[in-house]
């Protein structure tokens, strides 16, 4: 009965999971539920018959499939197997990797530590290891041969290494230090001789010194080792050097000057031949002073040339010019730059060989040259003490100025005190004697000299002697020789100006002062700039005078005219034209 309510029930009171798609169609359909199920039943039991005979006749093959399921299980059991044992090895490759890597990057760095060493290790092997080569090189090569100065350079680098190590307390330098010691004491030796014998090479008659010298330069490196290992040897090589050279100089300086002294004019200038002196051996207007066989006292000529052309040129030799003769100034050129061009080799090959510098070399310098320079000042002194030549003493005061920037050139300063004492002992005389010359100037009695229109023989001493003076200074300025040509010059335009006085009337004066200052004038003209002081002061001496001689000639004849000319001239002057115009009128 409850079945039955179930079937019959109305559709809104099924419950909600039979709402179904083919549930809903059976309802609308009015199927026999009952009936339906039995029909599926059956469906269901036929199906699963023809599936149990599919099954039958597929059971070889499902068969099959089991057994060959059975087998690839076990296949894939031994691959897992595998696979486990493969990813264990790897786990221990891994590890044997790490610890390669490791030992690699250990294994490296002692590599590079080896590399590091090994440079420094190898060189300090080298270094101290003293070869059969060197041994023999120092041992039995000659000096002069090339193999022993580059033995000579590894011994010496050798020592001064082992010197170096010891202080390090290596006790490899034990091994080395008598073979060292014995090298270095045999090379010495064998250099000692070497370079005395060179030294004694100087000392024979006319030998070139600068041979010998050269090849001691060629190996300047012993007495380097020498000074570096043995003081006391290296000391005995340069003294005697400065002994041997010190005489050799010496003896040649005093022999060249006695010799070259002879080649001088016999006739020195005087005192009487100072510029204000009288002129007695002869009187005109084309008269010069001269002293026999010298050129004339206040002429330069071609005495100025031992400032240009002849400063650097070979010096006298005494034997090939005996039947020629010179002023001093040509003889002290010669001197002079003998010293200079020695004196600058000389220090130049001290600081080279000698390894010396700054003072100790000025004191080896001095110890070489200087008993010949105080010879050289000596002489001078005894030609100063007597020379009344001014224009000998000055240019030798500029030879020696010229000379001194050349040893400057040359980088030597060696002969800078030696330079400095000549000009001190120049200087003085030079100045005693030029203010001589002006006071001979100022003492001259105008009336004692015959009334004369023409150039005075003063003039003409003057003029020449400043033309001298002046060019050379305009080249080589000098303070103290400006100031005394100023003094020179205003002393001789005062005698002019006493001398014109001594003539009666003022054209006759105006002449004489026209004529001198014209003589003047022309001769500075030719030989110094026209822009010189003593060139312009007698140009407008000479144009002042030239007009005043005009006015003078002009005035009887033209006297009214030439006022007039000066009043209007000084009217325009002063800017009052316009009373020019109203006196016109």
């Amino acid at each position: 009965m409850a079945e039955v309510d179930i079937f019959d029930s109305d559709e809104e009171h099924l419950p909600q999971d039979l709402g179904d798609d083919v549930v809903q169609e059976v309802l609308k359909t009015g199927t026999d539920l009952r009936q339906y199920s039995r029909q599926i039943e059956k469906e269901l039991k036929e199906v699963e018959n023809k599936s149990i005979q599919d099954y039958i006749k597929e059971s070889e093959n499902i068969a099959n499939l089991h057994n060959q399921i059975t087998a690839c299980d076990n296949i894939l059991e031994k691959m897992e197997s595998m696979l486990m044992n493969f990813q264990s090895v790897l786990g221990s490759i891994s590890s044997e990797i790490v610890y390669l890597q490791r030992k690699s990057v250990a294994m490296s760095q002692q590599l590079s530590n080896r590399q590091i060493i090994r440079g420094p290790l190898s060189q300090f092997i080298e270094d101290m290891t003293v070869s059969e080569a060197l041994i023999a090189g120092i041992m039995d090569c000659p000096v002069t041969e090339k193999e022993f100065l580059i033995q000579l350079q590894i011994l010496n680098h050798k020592i001064n290494f082992v010197k170096e190590q010891s202080f390090k307390e290596a006790k490899s330098c034990l091994d080395v230090k008598d073979i060292l010691e014995k090298l270095k004491v045999k090379a010495m030796a064998k250099i000692r001789t070497y370079l005395l014998e060179q030294i004694y090479k100087f000392r024979k008659p006319m030998t070139n010194y600068q041979v010998p010298q050269n090849n001691m330069l060629k190996y300047k490196f012993f007495f380097e080792f020498i000074l570096a290992n043995e003081r006391n040897v290296a000391e005995e090589i340069c003294g005697e050097y400065i002994d041997t050279m010190s005489k050799i100089y010496y003896s040649y300086f005093k022999s060249y000057s006695s010799r070259l002294m002879k080649l001088q004019f016999e006739e020195k200038a005087s005192k009487d031949d100072l510029m204000g002196v009288e002129d007695t051996a002869g009187k005109g207007i084309f008269h010069k002073t001269t002293l026999k066989h010298k050129g004339t006292v206040f002429s330069i000529d071609t005495r100025g040339q031992v400032l240009s052309s002849q400063l650097e040129e070979p010096i006298l030799i005494p034997h090939t010019a005996s039947k020629t003769r010179y002023h001093y100034e040509a003889l002290f050129r010669s001197e002079q730059y003998a010293i200079a061009d020695n004196g600058c080799r000389e220090y130049l090959f001290l600081i080279e060989f000698f390894k010396v510098r700054n003072a100790q070399a000025l004191d080896i310098f001095n110890q070489v040259m200087g008993k010949t320079l105080n010879f050289m000042i000596k002489n001078l002194q005894s030609f100063v003490e007597d020379c009344y030549d001014t224009i000998a003493l000055f240019l030798c005061l500029h030879l020696v100025m010229r000379y001194q920037l050349i040893c400057h050139k040359r980088a030597v300063p060696a002969l800078d005190k030696y330079w400095e004492t000549l000009t001190a002992t120049i200087w003085p005389r030079f100045e005693l004697v030029f203010q001589l010359n002006i006071n001979s100037v100022k003492d001259c009695d105008p009336s004692k000299f015959s009334k004369e229109t023409g150039p005075h023989y003063i003039t003409r001493r003057y003029a020449e002697f400043s033309a001298a003076i002046v060019s050379v200074v305009e080249g080589f300025p000098c303070e103290g020789t400006t100031q005394l040509l100023a003094e020179l010059r205003e002393t001789v335009q005062c005698f002019l100006l006493r001398m014109a006085s001594i003539f009666p009337n003022r054209t006759q004066q105006l002449v004489f002062l026209i004529n001198n200052y014209d003589l003047v004038l022309r001769v500075l003209m030719e030989r110094t700039r026209e822009t010189s002081k003593e060139a312009e002061s007698f140009r407008e001496l000479l144009n002042a005078r030239s007009s005043e001689f005009v006015e003078e000639v002009l005035s009887p004849h033209f006297g009214s005219i030439i006022q007039l000319v000066k009043e209007s001239e000084a009217l325009i002057d002063k800017g009052q034209a316009d009373d020019l115009k109203r006196q016109e009128v």
